[in-house]
């Protein structure tokens, strides 16, 4: 499998981890799944030149929000895969470990909380949230998970490659 495929393929898986997390993270803990049609909303205001919001929830809604949303999430994620095989490289590819994917799962928290969340009216790292530490926790935990996804997906390529 070429390098790209294998990317995009742990991009992907990655990303669909930390989906499947935030539906355990609703039912377990009541804390809602991410609305992603409002990074939609976000995203797509910017060719009208707004980056910033008071409030993304009380913007004017976005045509295709929710698929532009969803879109982004999964294009992200799959950029965050090619940083992780851009670093480590094919060593990495061929023999994955969990190291290097909660790296740049843990340090891709630097995107919510200093562009997305201030963009989208929560202030740096959530400040201005009702319970900013609690945000900020759990945006820790989800691109955690995110990590973890990445490994995962890595190994299972990996082994289906070996099958």
């Amino acid at each position: 499998m070429n390098v790209l495929a294998f990317t995009l393929l742990t991009g992907i898986g990655a990303t669909l981890v930390m989906d499947l997390w935030g539906l355990v993270r609703a039912r377990l803990f009541g804390i809602p799944a991410a609305d992603y049609a409002m990074v939609g909303r976000w995203l797509g205001h910017m060719p009208r030149g707004r980056f910033r919001h008071g409030a993304i929830s009380r913007a004017a809604a976005v045509t295709g929000e929710t698929l532009i949303g969803w879109s982004a999430h999964y294009l992200t994620g799959i950029a965050y895969a090619a940083l992780l095989t851009g670093i480590w490289g094919s060593d990495w590819i061929s023999h994955p470990s969990i190291g290097p994917a909660l790296i740049v799962g843990i340090g891709t928290i630097a995107a919510p909380f200093l562009l997305m969340q201030p963009g989208m009216g929560a202030g740096i790292a959530a400040s201005r949230t009702p319970r900013p530490n609690a945000a900020r926790f759990h945006s820790l935990l989800n691109h955690a998970i995110f990590g973890l996804g990445l490994y995962l997906a890595a190994v299972t390529i990996s082994l289906f490659l070996q099958a």
